[in-house]
């Protein structure tokens, strides 16, 4: 069954009597709406937070980062192209002053896309029941919607469409209620693109990147050409350890390191690629703290944010029921840095790649309106702006179709999904990978299951091989089997290789019987390289 509707806690107060507001329910999304000026549904037209989300007069305002950003950050200017457009919505206006094609030249009449029906989100179940949704050329002027092929399909300014950035806006509030005044949002192309436009807006060539000790693959490549040095701070199953990154920036030496201290934090939460660590609520806290005590400034990357999944019981204990409601689900989540972020010292990168599909390339920040500025000067001259092809398909499914009830059925849905494969994985593992060799901890979050392989029982090591060199055999007779993984060693923040040996494996892509054999394969290559018994005894 469909999860209920959230439980409207409560609508804004009055503000002239009180000057609170409460936080933004999914109830009271169309009373927002219904006192809001309409969205502009012309070409390139500007769009702002400011524009939907609360005024949040009983909130700080953010704290100013001029002493963050570089000197190429700073020296952005507003786009006179993109300003100039920003007029376009003027009532009887005769554009001679962009090189805005006509939508005329479009070689599209309509999109049609048949997406799920809530709560019927399987693959089947939309091939039998979904709804086929269009988008048409002129549909705005038509009166069929505030968002059509020819305004999507055009230039638009670097915030992203407004029709897309209110629901993300909305969303972002619902979700996190961020305790500052002066937050906003701004499309993205994607984290990964969002990321390099971070590290350009914070860093020069030479500073130090604080991330964890095992950290994403592409985050690291996309630092280093740009001169970063990325500097890993130690995890255990609860992800970073805010205490060691107190040590290392209280003790810091200029001279020693020959590098400023490190302000700049890059970390992924939840489900934490490659290890799936996820940290805990007081962790975030501890971690936000250490934060204020330097002044760090913090990379919220949250791509598996929502793929926060039911605990791991095992494979003979009955289920943890699902949520049971909205509110339920989101009371389910850990808390973001967002959420706690009185200071604005938070750039969070959320994305659809996980939730929706990789290929939309569409994603948000959410900031203080000091770096969104700053960050949309940046796109005005790179992206311009995500696709306008997926942000009309994203609009039709999400605002449109779905709302934000549906979208978050969808999120539950997604969530016990993945449930689902994490567990067909850890059965596999239980019943497979030989224990005398390898352990691991149950993922909470994401996509990925962390495999710690004990390589000092391997017998190269009496021929004095290294870490390094064991891994690679090991994973090299994994792929003679069969069964590819990725090497822990892919994903060290630091040159130097460590004293442990992990294996990153995925319950994201295949089915249940695949990842069993996949298992299966991957602990006979285990077995024959350490000399253990075969699985069946022989």
């Amino acid at each position: 069954m469909s999860p209920p509707s959230a439980i409207d806690v409560g609508a804004a107060t009055d503000t002239e009597a009180a000057i609170v507001v409460e936080r933004l329910s999914i109830n009271g999304v169309k009373a927002r709406r219904s006192k809001a000026p309409p969205v502009s549904s012309a070409i390139a037209a500007s769009g702002s937070s400011d524009m939907f989300k609360s005024p949040g007069y009983d909130k700080p305002k953010a704290k100013t980062w001029d002493h963050r950003l570089n000197e190429e950050s700073k020296s952005r200017k507003p786009s006179p192209l993109k300003q100039a457009a920003s007029m376009l919505g003027t009532p009887g206006l005769i554009s001679l002053g962009g090189g805005l094609p006509s939508s005329s030249v479009f070689p599209f009449e309509h999109v049609e896309i048949k997406v799920p029906n809530p709560p019927r989100f399987s693959e089947q179940e939309t091939k039998d029941s979904g709804v086929c949704v269009r988008a048409g050329k002129h549909d705005a002027v038509e009166g069929k919607s505030i968002y059509d092929i020819h305004v999507a399909f055009n230039y638009a300014q670097g915030t992203g469409s407004p029709q897309l950035l209110r629901f993300v806006t909305e969303h972002t509030e619902i979700v996190h209620h961020p305790p500052y005044q002066d937050w906003q949002c701004a499309l993205s192309v994607g984290s990964t693109s969002a990321l390099d436009m971070a590290f350009r807006m914070f860093t020069s060539r030479g500073d130090y990147l604080m991330t964890e000790e095992y950290s994403f693959c592409s985050a690291l490549e996309t630092a280093h050409p740009l001169g970063i040095k990325p500097l890993g701070i130690k995890m255990d199953k609860e992800g970073l350890l805010p205490s060691h990154m107190d040590d290392i920036l209280t003790n810091w030496s200029e001279n020693e390191r020959g590098a400023r201290k490190p302000f700049l934090l890059y970390t992924v939460p939840s489900g934490q690629n490659p290890t799936g660590a996820t940290q805990s609520t007081q962790r975030r806290h501890e971690l936000y703290t250490i934060a204020q005590k330097h002044d760090v400034y913090i990379l919220e990357d949250e791509p598996y944010y929502y793929l926060q999944m039911q605990p791991y019981t095992g494979p003979d204990a009955p289920d943890i029921p699902p949520p049971a409601s909205h509110e339920a689900f989101l009371d389910a989540l850990a808390p973001s840095l967002l959420s706690m972020d009185t200071d604005g010292r938070v750039m969070r990168l959320d994305s659809f790649s996980k939730v929706i599909a990789p290929g939309t390339r569409v994603g948000w920040i959410t900031a203080s309106a000091q770096i969104v500025e700053r960050f949309v000067r940046h796109a005005e001259v790179s992206i311009q702006s995500p696709s306008g092809v997926s942000q009309l398909i994203l609009f039709k499914l999400l605002d449109e179709t779905w709302g934000h009830a549906g979208y978050l059925d969808w999120l539950i849905w997604m969530r016990l999904e993945y449930t689902g494969r994490r567990d067909n994985l850890l059965y596999a593992c239980e019943k497979h990978l030989p224990r005398e060799v390898v352990s691991w901890d149950p993922p909470m979050a994401g996509m990925f299951h962390w495999i710690k392989v004990h390589w000092k029982k391997h017998p190269w090591v009496h021929e004095g091989k290294g870490v390094l060199e064991i891994e690679d055999k090991i994973w090299r007779a994994g792929c003679d089997k069969g069964v590819l993984s990725a090497k822990g060693s892919w994903s060290r923040a630091e040159a130097d290789p460590g004293d442990d040996m992990f294996f990153r494996t995925t319950f994201a892509t295949a089915g249940a019987e695949d990842m069993t054999e996949a298992i299966r394969r991957f602990g006979e290559a285990l077995r024959a390289e350490f000399g253990l018994e075969e699985e069946n005894g022989s």
